[in-house]
């Protein structure tokens, strides 16, 4: 797998006015590829640029649909940069969200024109595009209602190996936090994607923008539906004023509802059929107005809604539900599919003909759970420590979605936490270089690591002795230096260690020796430095750390006195010839000194040679030597 951190981390708080008196929600739109930021008629939206981002290829583009915003740009994601590719975009407010992605295809000959990928955001995976998504307008792009608790939204493209995946554009739009509330399992864990949402009775695509929709609703599209099957309805409109339409939490379009289709005399029953998943739940919408003029009163239009074969509401009157003519009713039902199909059935009851006017379908879809936040951490710090190859894709997170798993990186989960793990590591001869951080230790959950026959230079962490789950642990063939760890005794589960081939010295610990004797299997050759167990040259006088630090620190003490001493020692013997010199300059001086006194001692003497002879040398006076 292959790169790619592109975590880009885009803030761009735009804000949309309001026709309501509620604060404007968050809204963000990237055109992806884009130098500058741009606005796209007809309601001149604001799409910010992503040149700050530095992940794929930004190329021009072709739009595979007349829905399709009208962006010139796309980024690109080539299998060379890594099977997962993210927009990490931060600051996001927490909230209730539409997060929508069109694609695009490059503009360049020789490039695939419908390329096949997945779509995940937060780590669920929300859309696997299928081949003939290209040539269907609802197909262009993948769109979910989804809670952002985390102050992000990570939204990631996954190669499936048929093309590389090219974006054109994503929205992230906050709506009502209550929007589409099914009842029962709805809530924070579970995301709605959108199957299909369908205005009947129209030929006019639009966008919640085109209706003038309130923009809590979240600039939902809707594909024209202007009839189910030949010869099986007729559209219906009016300009007339539709009551209960704009309403918390979903606050659809009034406009939804001033067109609709009317099943026939000759086919009564209204059916629409949808290609879906099978073994999945929906969440299905059905819209209801009674536009039609000649329905004037309640009773006059009964039918009842079957989904599937199963009877989910009886006795449909709009205008007794809904309390007037011209005012809107919408029916909710989740639906459990085995098939891979979802039908519904209008089944007239009283009036002859059944009417609709618009059908929204989305999947329910449960949320992963997530990995262990410090464990991605510690992930990503190895990647940089490692110089990890883009080709591993190591973005988004590494166990979600589970379809598209870091390679080389082991998951489990947590039934008791909620939350997946790394239980191993299995990255041998990949040309990692670099060094193995300390912060490997966070992977408390390790029971096999594998990086042999790479080029990891530097020492071996202590730390990894706290990884006390660890069986399997295989460095072979790599460049280490210093000494074992003696931490690593401490891995008391240990069946394997394999630190051959590199250049790791000094004595081998003695726990870590010690698991020889419980049938571990250790592998310490070619290591010319190492010593101290079967198999390896006998070490001399083992000292400590602390002993080896107290000599290095005596020796240095020592050097540094003998030094002082031969400083003081020059520098007296310095000073004793300089008082020679000066001696030596003095000496005839000093021999005139000298005959001029002994002619006075000698004439005292002389003159005094009566007094006796018995006086001293001290009596005498100093004698003057020459």
């Amino acid at each position: 797998m292959l790169r790619f951190i592109l975590s880009c981390l885009l803030f761009f708080s735009f804000r949309l006015p309001s026709s309501s008196a509620r604060p404007a929600p968050y809204a963000l739109r990237i055109s992806c590829g884009a130098r500058k930021n741009v606005r796209t008629p007809p309601t001149y939206a604001l799409w910010f640029k992503d040149i700050a981002y530095t992940g794929g290829i930004p190329a021009n583009a072709t739009s595979p649909s007349y829905i399709t915003p009208p962006l010139k740009t796309l980024r690109y994601f080539p299998i060379s940069g890594g099977p997962n590719n993210c927009y990490n975009i931060v600051r996001v407010p927490k909230g209730h969200y539409s997060v929508r992605i069109f694609f695009g295809v490059v503009d360049q000959p020789n490039f695939d024109k419908e390329p096949l990928f997945d779509i995940s955001i937060e780590g669920t995976q929300i859309s696997s595009l299928k081949s003939g998504w290209s040539s269907e307008d609802d197909q262009v792009f993948a769109e979910a209602r989804i809670f952002l608790m985390g102050g992000t939204a990570t939204i990631c493209f996954h190669s499936t190996g048929h093309g590389d995946p090219a974006i054109l554009s994503i929205e992230v739009l906050q709506v009502d936090e209550k929007a589409y509330n099914f009842g029962q399992g709805w809530g924070q864990g579970v995301i709605l994607r959108t199957a299909t949402r369908l205005a009947c009775g129209t030929g006019k695509p639009r966008f919640g923008e085109d209706y003038g929709a309130d923009h809590w609703g979240g600039d939902r599209f809707w594909n024209p539906r202007r009839s189910f099957g030949k010869g099986a309805d007729s559209p219906r409109s009016t300009e007339n004023t539709i009551k209960k339409a704009s309403v918390s939490p979903n606050f659809y379009p009034e406009a939804l509802y001033q067109s609709a289709l009317v099943s026939t005399d000759d086919q009564p029953d209204l059916t629409y059929s949808l290609d879906v998943e099978p073994n999945s739940k929906y969440s299905v919408w059905l819209h209801f107005a009674e536009i039609d003029a000649t329905i004037t009163a309640e009773g006059k239009r009964v039918f009842d809604v079957v989904i599937n074969g199963d009877t989910f509401f009886e006795d449909v009157d709009i205008i007794k539900m809904s309390g007037d003519r011209y005012a809107a009713l919408v029916l909710n039902a989740t639906v459990t599919v085995s098939g891979r199909t979802l039908t519904v059935v209008l089944q007239p009851k009283a009036g002859g003909r059944a009417i609709i006017n618009a059908i929204e379908v989305f999947e329910i879809i449960t949320a992963e759970f997530k990995t262990l936040r410090d464990e991605v951490g510690a992930l990503q710090k190895m990647k940089k420590a490692l110089a990890l190859p883009s080709r591993f894709g190591w973005n988004g997170d590494p166990c979600i979605p589970p379809q598209h798993p870091w390679s080389g990186a082991d998951c489990q989960l947590d039934k008791n936490t909620s939350r997946w793990f790394i239980d191993g590591l299995d990255l041998d001869n990949q040309g990692l270089k670099g060094f193995l951080p300390n912060d490997i230790s966070k992977l408390k959950h390790l029971q096999s690591i594998n990086l042999s026959q790479n080029s990891i230079q530097g020492g071996i962490p202590a730390s990894l002795g706290s990884v006390t789950s660890l069986e399997v642990l295989d460095l072979s063939y790599n460049s280490f230096n210093g000494s074992i760890p003696e931490t690593l005794g401490e891995l008391t589960s240990l069946r394997i260690l394999n630190l051959n081939g590199n250049s790791l010295s000094g004595k081998v610990p003695a726990a870590v020796g010690g698991r020889l004797l419980h049938r571990a299997s250790f592998n310490f050759t070619d290591n010319a430095g190492l010593c101290g167990i079967p198999g390896l040259p006998a070490c001399g006088p083992h000292l400590s750390s602390g002993a080896k630090i107290g000599i290095a620190f005596g020796v240095s003490l020592a050097l540094l006195l003998i030094v002082a001493c031969a400083m003081i020692w020059w520098k007296r013997r310095q000073n004793i010839l300089r008082a020679q010199q000066i001696a030596a300059r003095g000496a005839p001086y000093a021999k005139k000194r000298t005959h001029v006194s002994h002619d006075i001692q000698m004439s005292r003497h002389g003159n005094n040679n009566n007094h006796g002879q018995a006086r001293t040398a001290v009596e005498n006076g100093p004698s003057l030597l020459s």
